[in-house]
């Protein structure tokens, strides 16, 4: 069973900027769409931006120019860069993979419709 695991969460100020990481219990041989989504108390989960395996790029409109999502090959993970942060943005941050498969030493595992836990963002002053 994979999980993803995200990280980077915390308090930042209004204007300020946080880094998400999303991160699979294995190494990443490829995936389908891995995207960010996001939840703020009493709302419903919406998309914040995603990410294709190709390195195509979506954002929701009103993070774009904001945020930037980005695959780090070198820690493995699924980044967002969250900049200019809004008191609107404080949410739960979710990360989730449509499609996602792990290399292991003998063989691939190939995985759909994966959510992580969670991390929280709040902006404030």
């Amino acid at each position: 069973q994979v999980q993803l695991v995200e990280s980077g969460g915390g308090l930042a100020q209004p204007g300020g900027s946080l880094r998400l990481s999303c991160r699979a219990s294995g190494r990443i041989d490829s995936f389908g769409t891995i995207s960010w989504h996001r939840q703020a108390p009493g709302y419903q989960r919406e998309l914040v931006a995603s990410i294709t395996g190709g390195g195509r790029t979506n954002y929701v409109d009103d993070v774009k120019g904001r945020f930037i999502i980005s695959r780090d090959l070198a820690k493995d993970t699924i980044d967002l860069q969250m900049d200019s942060l809004k008191p609107e943005d404080s949410a739960v941050y979710y990360c989730y993979a449509s499609t996602i498969i792990l290399k292991s030493a003998m063989a691939f595992h190939k995985y759909q419709g994966v959510w992580g836990q969670g991390t929280l963002v709040t902006v404030s002053s």
